[in-house]
């Protein structure tokens, strides 16, 4: 199963029992106004959004944890207040990029009790998946985390689904996913890129995918 929602994600958190999901996965807005900056590079221009205004309020991480067993957040840095929880997992996204206007790398909050990772993947290779969402990030990026931080079975949620990354990355390695997104523009364009996607068909199937995870030592 691997379902988009257009719904307000705390709406569709409210009426799940305690530790419904396994690992949740997501990527909230900062709260650095990124819904208002100008296409650029072939972004598609859906005008001025308000998305980004703000970050959540506590109340949204409070259901996130009461929801699920395990959570990485991106973003930490920005509402690691909120969070409020010990840590010794850290994530980084390495982009590869220095003296740039946007972050050289950007920081994930974990609930997990290893070491800290970085994951080294330049933001130049990525010009084929740009298009959808100001913020982005690549389907390798996901399936890394999938790799190192979920186990086959896994229920999983992401409750700002964007550009829909997660989507194609928990479809192409078999796991269950929900995803939550408020706005309808990328809403419908999330969508028709998932469904673009999974019309190309596998290189892998997923059950041979998830036959390497287990084989796999995790980091967890």
């Amino acid at each position: 199963m691997n379902k988009l929602h257009n719904i307000d994600c705390m709406e569709f958190m409210k009426d799940k029992p305690d530790n419904f999901y396994d690992l949740v996965i997501v990527d909230p807005p900062y709260g650095i106004g990124a819904g208002k900056e100008k296409p650029h590079n072939g972004w598609k221009d859906y005008g001025i959004k308000l998305w980004d205004n703000k970050s959540p309020e506590i109340e949204y991480f409070n259901e996130l944890f009461r929801i699920s067993k395990n959570q990485i957040i991106w973003g930490a840095n920005h509402f690691i207040d909120k969070i409020n929880k010990p840590f010794s997992c850290f994530i980084i996204w390495d982009k590869g990029q220095r003296n740039f206007s946007l972050a050289d790398g950007e920081m994930a909050w974990t609930s997990f009790n290893t070491a800290a990772r970085f994951f080294n993947l330049s933001r130049a290779k990525l010009l084929g998946e740009r298009g959808i969402h100001p913020t982005q990030k690549p389907v390798a990026l996901y399936k890394w985390l999938l790799t190192n931080y979920a186990k086959p079975g896994f229920k999983l949620l992401d409750t700002h689904s964007g550009s829909g990354s997660f989507r194609i990355a928990a479809y192409d390695m078999g796991f269950d996913l929900d995803s939550c997104e408020l706005d309808a523009d990328y809403c419908h364009d999330n969508e028709a890129r998932y469904q673009n996607h999974i019309k190309q068909g596998d290189l892998f199937k997923p059950e041979e995918i998830q036959k390497q995870i287990y084989q796999k030592e995790l980091i967890i």
